[in-house]
């Protein structure tokens, strides 16, 4: 088989960028190890920056975002039963979408079948080769016979577990990482928000989060150490701690009910660099992840797709290589970016195991300041929203 770029990975990102690219006729193969009932079932991110809205409503793709999507133009930060709401809209003239990333990658899927892109389920041992060459070429086992894709590019939209980071040498590629000694235990239900727009809880017994996805489905958090176990907590006892971390007002209207899926998700953030190496473009979590706090990861993603799809089309559109020689560096910048305010965020808002009293006051003078100063509201909500391409 002979494509243009070769897209390893048929998770949101992947999907994305070979629905962009076939809207302006250049080809791809999407490579993807899992069955697509199994892509469809991961419970993922649900905020969504203005930024990416805006990238899938130009791949065709924002029609249902539009329609059952919840415009969010402001957020709620709570600590000692106080609530500080953050306007979006007031600080920075943008908002944020609430839609489940499920829902997106059921929406390209469509979309990818209506316009007969090939994606490739199941594709087993994956293998990247000849990418420091004029040549690339990308290797799988499908139903017990090996198949070769030849192509000019390969994006690497594989994950942090995927192959295509491990195909740079390790002597080209660093690595940056900090791993967090807690984790988020995540419910979700078949319930209604606690509130109108999320809320994020400091507590001295550790973070939580009241998030949603739809008016009638909703995803709790709540800060638990990494040695739990999502088989040592009961949805009677979910609930109750979660009632006990946030604001009383939130606390008594909050309205429980049976957990559909249960998780705990340990919280890292990780770099590596560069995120291109010769016909190999690296895209979001196969180059970064972020902790969840700051609702970055899927919207680094789509920012690393709008730099890599942008310069793919000039490439071949113009044939000018600025913009894919420029792909990592650019990428970069935003994604180290967007890890500060995750960072800060994660820093700010959890419980950490050697912090004392001290470092929780600290953390409630963070809240008090951000309260009653406008400049760090508005810091807090341009990161947020999203900050521009």
């Amino acid at each position: 088989m002979r494509t243009q770029v070769a897209i390893i990975g048929g998770g949101p990102s992947g999907l994305l960028l070979s629905q962009l690219l076939h809207r302006k006729g250049i080809d791809s193969v999407v490579l993807e190890r899992q069955t697509r009932d199994y892509v469809l079932s991961r419970i993922r991110a649900g905020v969504l920056e203005w930024g990416m809205v805006e990238l899938l409503r130009e791949a065709g793709v924002g029609q249902r975002m539009d329609a059952e999507g919840i415009i969010h133009e402001g957020t709620l930060l709570a600590a000692q039963n106080r609530t500080i709401r953050i306007n979006f809209r007031k600080l920075t003239g943008k908002a944020v979408m609430i839609y489940g990333q499920t829902e997106i990658t059921h929406d390209l899927y469509d979309a990818r079948d209506a316009m007969g892109g090939v994606v490739i389920h199941e594709a087993e041992g994956v293998t990247p080769h000849g990418l420091d060459s004029d040549a690339p070429h990308v290797t799988y086992v499908k139903d017990g016979t090996e198949h070769r894709i030849d192509c000019d590019f390969v994006a690497g939209c594989d994950g942090f577990h995927g192959v295509s980071r491990k195909s740079i040498p390790s002597s080209v590629l660093k690595e940056f990482e900090r791993v967090y000694p807690f984790g988020w235990l995540g419910v979700l239900s078949e319930t209604p928000p606690a509130d109108d727009e999320l809320i994020y809880a400091i507590h001295e017994r550790g973070f939580a989060l009241c998030s949603m996805r739809r008016a009638d489905l909703s995803r709790h958090y709540v800060q638990v150490p990494l040695t739990d176990r999502v088989e040592d907590w009961s949805d009677d006892a979910f609930w109750a701690e979660l009632k006990r971390r946030i604001p009383e007002h939130a606390a008594q209207r909050l309205v429980t009910g049976p957990s559909i899926e249960k998780s705990i998700a340990p919280l890292r953030s990780f770099v590596a660099e560069p995120m291109r190496w010769g016909r190999l473009f690296l895209v979001g979590d196969a180059a970064h992840i972020v902790p969840p706090t700051g609702a970055k990861g899927l919207n680094l993603a789509a920012s690393d797709v709008h730099y890599l799809y942008n310069g793919l089309l000039a490439h071949y559109q113009d044939g000018t290589p600025e913009g894919l020689d420029d792909y990592s560096r650019k990428a970069l910048l935003r994604v180290w970016k967007a890890e500060r305010f995750s960072w800060s965020m994660t820093n700010m808002m959890h419980r950490f195991p050697d912090q004392g009293d001290f470092g929780q006051r600290m953390q409630e003078s963070e809240l008090d300041y951000l309260e009653h100063s406008t400049a760090a509201q508005t810091a807090l909500a341009e990161n947020y929203v999203g900050l521009p391409y």
